[in-house]
């Protein structure tokens, strides 16, 4: 019986812990456009190109520009958009019907890093995220996304997201 009862009582205090654990935030880093560079002219190529798809396509929603930096065989594994160039800007565009605004000149999507190795690169950033359990709170975790570039366009692209609603 008194076995039960610490085994009883450890699991209630394992529990508490839990619940009390703070979680570090996430924070970008200083100058996210330093991160978009490389002195390798392949990685700088593909690096620059990850850098217009964040800023002028997914920030500012300028889709119109697309062919610039997306292969029109377009790889797409993000399970709410299709593959294909032509896919993914429907998908912007007509079903997320987002609208263009003035492209900035430095991004404002916080970036925590940017990794690029061959022909694909990733780059991570910081994501804002309700409390579950109390949505008045919110707390940061880190989205990522990754393209594989051929020729200084994307031809592949990988992200955490899942279907929508």
């Amino acid at each position: 019986m008194k076995a039960n009862f610490l085994r009883f009582s450890f699991l209630l205090l394992l529990l508490g812990a839990f619940d009390s654990m703070a979680q570090e935030a996430v924070t970008a880093a200083p100058n996210p456009e330093a991160l978009f560079t490389s002195p390798d002219k392949t990685l700088h190529t593909n690096k620059q190109a990850a850098y217009h798809i964040m800023k002028d396509l997914l920030e500012a929603n300028h889709w119109e520009l697309a062919d610039r930096y997306i292969d029109e065989t377009y790889i797409q594994h993000n399970p709410n958009a299709a593959n294909g160039r032509k896919a993914v800007v429907d998908f912007f565009t007509n079903v997320l019907k987002v609208q263009p605004s003035p492209i900035p000149d430095k991004m404002k999507t916080k970036i925590v890093s940017v990794m690029a190795e061959g022909d694909l690169v990733s780059v991570a950033t910081v994501r804002v995220e309700k409390d579950a359990k109390d949505p008045s709170k919110t707390y940061t975790t880190t989205w990522f996304d990754q393209w594989r570039f051929r020729n200084g366009k994307a031809v592949e692209h990988w992200d955490c997201a899942l279907k929508m609603n």
